[in-house]
């Protein structure tokens, strides 16, 4: 996807569909790692909501990413236990409204939907950098897809950048002492083990470099 310099609604789809198949795939993983710092349940859920939201994209009649993205926003704040639903609901509510009416979307529009979603975040969880959340992924993932939206870069470029921030975010959350959420409770007890929140946040956009990526090579134009 060297050259593709927009993500396409179908795009969209195969990202939220590879997701939910990484959160089927991680499941036993994210719940171990929830196990260590908070209540054992991050992978059950992600992947309940998940499979709730494959069940509620393939009838929508409009070919609207914004529509799409708070489908499925709204999907996982009903059907997601613990602070996963409201947080990733969240996620993609703010998408969803940065992305509204658009059937296709620019770096640019990409970058601005991220900013949002991280913004609802923050918000809602009163949670900043080095707080040992889901944030510690997506807060320098942002910044990366800012950075690269400012330089023109395409599409495959700056998502691959993107992941490459998440991915460093999330591995630093390891030895961070948590201040926001259940694994706040264990104080210093807390070091030590990867955030669970801010690994299926890198997974999240994992899935979208490795679907766009698959799609370019496979002769996709967008």
């Amino acid at each position: 996807m060297s050259e593709a310099t927009q993500v396409t609604y179908d795009d969209v789809v195969a990202w939220i569909t590879a997701f939910a198949g990484s959160m089927r795939e991680n499941r036993e993983y994210l719940t171990t790692l929830d196990s260590a710092i908070g209540d054992a349940d991050h992978g059950i859920n992600m992947d309940r909501g998940f499979q709730a939201v494959l069940g509620k994209i393939g009838a929508l009649p409009d070919r609207d990413i914004g529509v799409l993205c708070k489908t499925v926003g709204m999907t996982l704040v009903s059907t997601v236990g613990g602070a996963s639903g409201p947080l990733y609901g969240t996620f993609f509510l703010q998408f969803g409204a940065t992305t509204a009416g658009k059937e296709a979307i620019d770096v640019t529009t990409l970058a601005a939907g991220i900013e949002a979603a991280v913004a609802g975040i923050q918000k809602l969880g009163k949670a900043g950098p080095g707080d040992k959340t889901m944030l510690d992924a997506l807060i320098p993932a942002r910044d990366a897809l800012k950075e690269a939206a400012a330089s023109d870069a395409p599409v495959g470029t700056a998502i691959h950048v993107t992941v490459a921030a998440a991915e460093k975010g999330m591995l630093a959350t390891t030895p961070l002492v948590a201040r926001k959420g259940r694994a706040s409770y264990l104080g210093e007890r807390s070091a030590g083990h990867q955030d669970p929140g801010a690994t299926s946040s890198y997974l999240l956009l994992k899935c979208a470099a490795d679907t766009w990526s698959d799609a370019a090579s496979a002769g996709t134009d967008n």
